[in-house]
């Protein structure tokens, strides 16, 4: 091939690509064809721009106009070629073996350090009862997110080859021409536009929306805790992926063509879909917050933090500058949600207002769910240690007739403020079951729904190693201590009328002596009171229910205990009495064997019938 060695040369090739005036020119493209071809236009640009260089005032004018026309049709002619082998080479990300990549490695730890929440799960289970209710009274559950786990084994940048190296040297040599011949904006501005649709179709296939703010803000809440799991996903692929990439390929066509002009390209590139992505985590950020958004929250802030240093990388430039700025503006504000939303969780177990006693003493729905909570919090633990620097405030803060709990936090000194949060939380929804128990009409029943509840709150604590870790043991001891004076107070309120027509007192007489000196009416009497209390007892108390196996069973034990002694001794001094009379079957209904039985039918929540029949089966 020789070469292009005068301007005149040089011309005839520039005009015979001139597709505004060969048909031929118009269809075929340059660097679609021969190579040899390739480089004898680009000799013949580069003998046009030396001559326009080499151009003074005082040359010809003809001549310069000459140059100035072959020079402006080029760059026409090289805009287009350079928007082609974009086109041509540009299709969306390989998205698919990343997000496989990052689903098949997973760090559980989260997961592992929690149990199912499900009624099926949980020894403290109510049956058919929901599982949690929300402060509004719907059954609803704070889910928990595995989506910030399943994605931080991509935890560093991962630049892919967007174009072929061939078409990017071709792409290189194209920009150098253009940014030399003073068209760097018109070359700029095709591959931005260019490189942002392929941006827009990897957007399009992460599932990543364009949704103004106010879009997002009024989104129902299950349809944007979808999409926030959708967007974790995809911010890690964006940012370590995509835009880490299309910085690499700025920098093969653009680097030291002029004055941060791979800077220049990669934001006209990503600026857009950048602030897209962001702005989804700014509206949620910006939006009301209620406590059933705290989990989706800490997912985002922790994502997002996880996801700093790497922006901070991919976009160090000074036309970054704004993208970087609000990738920290909106992890503030997602940290100042969470404190806001943790405070308003406390507020909302004071406040949650239902006043029908749930049936049978069982666990309240909003002990279930605050629980449940919790635990969860308590697998935030590190985040929102981080996030939680101040102690609750305990005052009358959330109504102006409202109590709180007497709640003295010098007993937890050297506790983080976290730990007293949970506390506090636990104080005030304790404090609010015994607003509740106040609403049963039978005092016993009373006692029991605080022993289950408290029982309960007592259980979920020990089966997390992280949440009895940061509530601590001694608090464990005073709820225990709780727990099990409702269990003496129930067993006193239930049994103490039937343990009376035990005693001796009442039953002998100086008027109308047996050869014992008792009173066979009075024990007749005595016989049948007994029988008709613990019937009461019986056909009530198999009612409630204790769902928790072993509490269930230390209770029995408890009351046979104390029951059979005393009816076995007072059977044994009176049973001749009254079998030596008529009917005896009519006052000694229940031999100490058939007590006992009975008593195994207490707290199963099915009638005694009903049990009885279900046991036999």
């Amino acid at each position: 091939m020789e070469p292009v060695v005068n301007d005149g040369a040089a011309e005839q090739i520039i005009l015979r690509w001139d597709a505004t005036a060969s048909e031929d020119a118009r269809v075929r493209m340059i660097f679609d064809g021969d190579r040899q071809e390739i480089e004898r236009y680009l000799q013949a640009v580069d003998q046009i721009q030396r001559s326009m260089d080499s151009t003074t005032l005082s040359d010809d004018d003809q001549q310069s106009t000459k140059v100035n026309n072959a020079i402006q049709i080029a760059m026409a002619r090289l805009e287009d070629e350079f928007r082609n082998i974009l086109i041509t080479n540009s299709t969306p990300i390989e998205t698919e073996s990343v997000t496989e990549s990052i689903s098949s490695t997973r760090l559980t730890t989260r997961t592992n350090s929690s149990r199912s929440e499900s009624p099926e799960n949980d020894d403290c289970s109510n049956r058919g009862e929901d599982d949690a209710v929300s402060r509004d009274g719907s059954s609803s559950f704070p889910e928990r997110s595995a989506t910030f786990e399943s994605c931080r084994s991509m935890t560093s940048i991962r630049e892919q080859d967007l174009i072929p190296s061939e078409s990017i040297a071709d792409l290189r040599c194209i920009a150098e021409r253009m940014f030399t011949a003073g068209y760097s904006r018109e070359c700029v501005q095709v591959y931005g536009s260019v490189r942002k649709s392929v941006v827009d179709g990897s957007f399009k296939k992460l599932g990543v929306e364009k949704l103004s703010i106010g879009d997002i803000q009024r989104l129902e809440w299950d349809a944007l805790n979808t999409k926030i799991g959708r967007w974790i996903r995809a911010a890690k692929i964006c940012v370590r992926v995509l835009f880490a990439s299309e910085k690499k390929l700025c920098k093969q066509i653009f680097e030291d063509l002029g004055t941060a002009a791979d800077d220049a390209c990669f934001m006209e590139t990503v600026k857009g879909p950048a602030i897209q992505l962001f702005n989804f985590v700014e509206a949620i950020s910006i939006s009301r917050r209620s406590p059933e958004k705290l989990f989706k929250i800490l997912d985002l802030h922790d994502s997002l933090l996880d996801l700093l240093p790497d922006i901070d990388d991919v976009f160090d430039s000074k036309p970054a500058e704004s993208i970087k700025t609000q990738a920290t503006e909106i992890l503030s504000r997602l940290a100042e949600a969470a404190r806001g939303m943790l405070s308003e969780f406390e507020g909302a177990v004071l406040r949650e207002p239902s006043r029908v006693p749930v049936p049978g003493g069982t666990i309240h729905p909003l002990t279930r769910y605050v629980m449940n909570y919790i635990s969860l919090i308590s697998d935030y633990k590190q985040t929102l240690a981080e996030l939680i620097v101040s102690k609750p405030t305990t005052g009358s803060r959330y109504s102006d007739d409202s109590t709180t709990p007497d709640m003295d936090f010098t007993d937890h000194e050297g506790q983080s403020p976290l730990a007293l949060h949970l506390i506090w939380i636990i104080a005030i929804l304790q404090f609010n079951l015994e607003g509740k128990s106040k609403h049963y009409k039978d005092n016993s029943l009373a006692h029991l729904f605080i022993m289950n509840n408290v029982h309960y709150i007592v259980q979920k604590i020990k089966g997390s190693s992280e949440l009895r870790e940061m509530i601590g043991d001694q608090y464990l001891r005073t709820l225990t201590r709780i727990f099990r004076q409702a269990a003496t107070n129930h067993q006193r309120a239930t049994w103490v009328g039937v343990l009376r027509c035990l005693r001796d007192e009442g039953l002998h007489t100086t008027k109308t002596f047996s050869s014992a000196g008792v009173s066979k009416s009075s024990l007749r009497e005595r016989f049948k009171s007994f029988n008709a209390i613990f019937d009461e007892v019986h056909r009530t108390q198999s009612l409630w229910l204790v769902p928790d196996e072993q509490l269930r069973e230390e209770l029995r034990i408890s009351i046979l205990e104390t029951l059979i002694p005393a009816y076995r001794s007072f059977l044994g001094r009176f049973r001749n009495h009254i079998e030596s009379g008529r009917h005896p079957e009519n006052y000694i209904k229940y031999s100490v064997e058939d007590l006992e039985t009975a008593v195994l039918d207490l707290f199963e929540g099915y009638a005694a019938s009903q049990h009885s029949r279900r046991r036999s089966q």
